[in-house]
């Protein structure tokens, strides 16, 4: 990396070198000069020098106040500030008098209070008084802009921090200027609701009360409330999060930018999705079944001698989810390999550790000049932060290739591997992703990586923490995974796996069913024992990301039951197991880098299935996990209007075939079963393949007919 040109700048009297084009926002931060700002945020692109409050004395240059946000240095520049230039001075505080005319003086009952920029730059540059006697400008509200989200038009300054989210970085174009001038006002395209998977980001990128949380409104002051530094357990990619508490209860979740890992960005199932931990069929005690569908209550030592009977009954299968962290899979890999004799399990998707040749921390997508993206299911729904990364890549000037069953390079499900192969040389120096099926955790993804020379390369797991889960499970024994002829006792872990379709099936083979679980209504009518889980937000623990990188959860409030691994270690006890009930620390040394790449393992390339053929016939399946699916999200009320809707898409091709019409209402079929769907023409999409969520096709079977309702 080529060392950058220095130039010589002084800013208030102070003379420091900074490197050549650097923008005089960040140049004066490193002497350690504070230049005001509201609608400046580099992560937002380009400035746009809209609120003026960071008008500065600038020489060389015109004699009069500059947008400092939207000069860059260069050699000689002197540059003065409100602490030494009268007319900066003058500037700033003209500039907090104007924003101030119209802004509405709510300060004790506006949710930004204590927290707001325009409060504290007020205090520190602006009037001591105002001039002006006339009413303010009011406006309805609040203006609910979605389920998530409410808009004070009083409260806006036009620092433009939302539209530009919207439109350069989320790209989904959604959010809004509207009219022109004194008359300018925020609001969603065509008034329909912000139905976009990032769209909390603008809440916390608004520098006044203008975007709040529906969920935080009027919740709590700053003055109350602590913030715990913590990690998202939603998705594999491990968002770091501040969790924000108030007696005891999460009130709200804000994004702690790791500028390798999320750039600060948090989607909205890790935002708003919180409040599952407050469900109405939450698990607080051991529930015993003593009827269709009843459960009774049970003491804590009770429940750990039912847990024991059930377990000596004879073969126990554990269902693991991908969810738990490090220390709770040991400690029940343990309690069942070592205490019970058993090797059966079910594991969560397993990551091959041949990927980790080709680590690289997320934000080296940004940087690449080649993306190739291979996979069948959309990037947003498995990693969204990824598909972040793949857009700042593109406006950077990289090249997106796609390839997959909805792709610029189509490839028929089950056949991404040969159609990158086929790309050659374009792979060469390139960043690989692989998102969906048929990257057998990681192995095939490094064999192309190796075998076509990528620079780096990424699978993206369904769980949020199935690799560390499975490694955990192999750590506690020798026997590889195994599946019983006869199930005594089906111990599962996680409403995740309880939710798995052949978790469920099992547990009709099994003669009992232990379930960890946080949701009673899942397992009603089926599990013997229910015994409360926690959430990722009331554990301490490790967990690793899709980058290989462990990091640290902290528990951010008290749960209503015990830790797992706590009562995992008693009961292991009885088996005469010793496991350890703390988790283990993280160091934070850990935590900033990832670790160091491995080298390349020999992996065998699978040989492609056959073409399938398309037309008439059946069409293949292919179902991805929704982003805005699973048991937490469906206890979030705020979050229901994000669901996937029962939609299926076909090619054009395949739809003509059928006479089918976007927007049409369509029947499913395959094997006697059928479920009735919208359809949508996707243009991308291979011929011979349908796509759609998998909560709407669960019952069906891979090949399906399509056909009008």
């Amino acid at each position: 990396m080529s060392t950058p040109e220095l130039v010589t700048i002084t800013v208030d009297d102070v003379e420091i070198q900074v490197p050549k084009g650097i923008g005089l926002v960040e140049a004066a931060l490193q002497a350690g000069i504070e230049i005001p700002v509201f609608c400046y945020e580099p992560r937002l692109g380009p400035p746009v020098g809209a609120c003026r409050m960071c008008l500065c004395e600038v020489a060389p240059g015109p004699p009069k106040p500059q947008a400092a946000c939207t000069l860059t240095a260069a050699d000689g520049m002197v540059v003065k500030t409100a602490a030494t230039s009268p007319m900066a001075a003058e500037a700033q505080d003209a500039t907090l008098e104007f924003i101030l005319v119209n802004h509405p003086l709510d300060c004790p009952v506006c949710d930004k209070g204590g927290e707001c920029p325009l409060q504290d730059l007020t205090f520190r540059y602006g009037p001591g008084n105002t001039r002006m006697t006339f009413a303010k400008r009011t406006f309805e509200k609040p203006i609910p802009i979605s389920p998530t989200i409410a808009l004070d038009r009083e409260r806006c300054i036009l620092c433009y921090r939302c539209t530009r989210f919207s439109e350069a970085v989320a790209e989904d174009g959604q959010l809004v200027a509207r009219d022109r001038g004194a008359s300018s006002i925020i609001a969603t395209f065509e008034d329909e609701p912000y139905r976009a998977p990032f769209s909390g980001n603008v809440i916390e990128l608004c520098p006044v009360g203008a975007l709040t949380s529906t969920q935080y409104r009027f919740e709590a002051r700053p003055w109350e409330i602590q913030n715990i530094p913590t990690v998202c357990g939603l998705c594999p990619v491990g968002c770091n999060i501040s969790a924000t508490t108030r007696e005891g209860k999460v009130k709200r979740i804000l994004s702690r930018n790791h500028p390798e890992l999320d750039e600060g960005w948090l989607c909205d199932k890790g935002r708003f999705g919180y409040s599952h931990l407050y469900a109405r069929d939450r698990v607080k005690d051991p529930l015993r079944k003593v009827g269709q569908r009843r459960f009774e209550e049970l003491s804590w030592d009770d429940a750990l001698d039912q847990a024991e009977a059930l377990l000596r009954r004879g073969p126990v299968l554990l269902a693991l989810s991908g969810s738990e962290t490090v220390e709770q899979a040991e400690a029940l890999a343990r309690l069942v390999r070592q205490g019970l004799g058993s090797d059966a399990v079910v594991l969560p998707e397993q990551t091959s550790p041949a990927i980790d040749a080709f680590r690289a921390p997320l934000s080296s997508i940004r940087d690449a000049e080649r993306v190739i993206v291979v996979g069948d299911e959309p990037v947003e729904e498995r990693a969204p932060v990824v598909g972040l990364w793949i857009k700042a890549a593109r406006r950077a000037g990289a090249e997106i290739v796609t390839v997959g069953a909805a792709g610029t390079n189509p490839a028929a499900p089950g056949k991404a591997a040969e159609a990158v192969r086929a790309l050659g040389e374009q792979v060469r120096g390139a960043v690989l992703i692989w998102s969906g099926p048929g990257g057998a955790g990681g192995a095939l993804v490094a064999a192309l990586a190796d075998e076509l020379g990528a620079a780096a390369a990424f699978y993206l797991p369904s769980t949020p923490n199935g690799r560390a889960v499975v490694e955990a499970w192999h750590a506690a024994g020798d026997g590889e995974p195994q599946r019983p002829e006869r199930i005594g006792t089906l111990l599962i872990s996680g409403e995740e796996a309880a939710a798995d379709p052949v978790v469920r099936s099992l547990a009709e083979q099994a003669d009992a069913v232990i379930a960890i679980t946080m949701f009673a209504d899942p397992v009603r009518g089926w599990a013997d024992l229910v015994l409360p889980a926690t959430s990722y937000l009331e554990r301490d623990g490790t967990v690793v990301n899709l980058e290989g990188r462990p990091q640290r959860l902290r528990r951010a409030v008290i749960p209503p039951a015990p830790d797992e691994v706590a009562w995992i270690a008693k009961l292991a006890e009885r088996f005469g197991v010793v496991v350890d009930p703390h988790a283990r620390a993280v160091e934070a040394a850990e935590q900033a880098a990832l670790p160091a790449r491995a080298e390349p393992a020999p992996v065998t390339l699978p040989k492609a299935p056959r073409a399938q053929t398309a037309k008439g016939g059946p069409l293949k399946l292919v179902r991805y996990r929704a982003l805005f699916s699973g048991p937490a999200v469906e206890r979030v009320p705020e979050l229901q209007f994000q669901r996937p809707e029962p939609v299926i898409e076909l090619s054009a091709r395949d739809a003509g075939t059928r006479n089918i019409s976007t927007g049409e209402e369509v029947v499913v079929r395959s094997n006697g079963t059928s479920v009735r769907m919208r359809a949508r023409i996707n243009r991308q999409l291979v011929n011979g393949a349908v796509r759609a969520p998998e909560e709407h096709v669960r019952e069906l079977e891979q090949a399906v007919e399509v056909s009008k309702a």
